[in-house]
C-alpha cells in the first residue's frame, strides 16, 4: 500500500515524520513486513536519528552546514548546490521492519524529513510492504 503525505517545510530543519509512518502501517493493516519512507525531491531527504533530544537535531544542522558549506565556486545556476550536497549526504529513503504491527526502531530513533531548500512545499511517500 502506498500513502503520500505533504509537508510544508518553513526552514531548514529535521522534520519528524515518524507519526505519518506509523499512521500508515496502521492503516494498511500490515502486521509484518517492512516500510519504506521515500523522499522525490533533490534538496531535501529522509533519515533516521535520535528524537529523544532535539539538541541532536541542531548539532546535526550545525554538521551539515559545516561538512557542505555554501560556496562561491560551485557552479549550479539556482544558488542551492549545497541544499543538493545535504540531501544526498542524508539519502532519499529509509526501509524500516514492521514485527506485530509496529515500526522496529530503537527506543531513540525517529524518522526525519530533511528540509535544506526551503521554504517549500514538499511530499514524501511511506510505502508498506507485507511480507506475506
Amino acid at each position: 500500500m502506498l500513502y503520500e503525505y505533504s509537508l510544508s517545510a518553513q526552514r531548514e530543519d529535521f522534520y519528524n515524520i515518524t507519526p505519518q509512518t506509523r499512521e500508515a502501517v496502521a492503516k494498511s493493516g500490515v502486521s509484518s513486513g517492512v516500510v519504506v519512507v521515500f523522499c522525490p525531491h533533490t534538496t531535501a531527504g529522509i533519515t533516521i536519528n535520535e528524537n529523544a533530544d532535539p539538541d541532536v537535531v541542531c548539532d546535526l544542522l550545525i554538521g551539515l552546514d559545516k561538512a557542505f558549506p555554501d560556496r562561491t565556486d560551485f557552479r549550479h545556476g539556482e544558488g542551492n548546490s549545497a541544499a543538493h550536497l545535504k540531501s544526498s549526504a542524508m539519502g532519499s529513503s529509509v526501509t524500516v521492519i514492521i514485527e506485530g504491527g509496529k515500526l522496529l526502531l530503537g527506543t531513540w530513533q525517529g524518522i526525519y524529513f530533511t528540509e535544506f531548500d526551503p521554504p517549500r512545499k514538499r511530499k514524501f511517500y511511506v510505502k508498506v510492504v507485507s511480507d506475506k
